[in-house]
């Protein structure tokens, strides 16, 4: 069976996801990045 999912992730990279993955016995076959935003964080006043 073949599934799709989208996944968000703050602070990580792509071999970092497929790495975290492979270790938990999921097979990978792709993974495509299709949006990138950039937080800003917020000062504390």
């Amino acid at each position: 069976m073949n599934n799709n999912f989208v996944l968000k992730v703050e602070d990580a990279k792509l071999p970092d996801i497929q790495k975290a993955l492979q270790q938990a016995g999921i097979k990978v076959r792709s993974i495509i990045e299709v949006f990138k935003e950039e937080i800003k964080k917020e000062e504390a006043a």
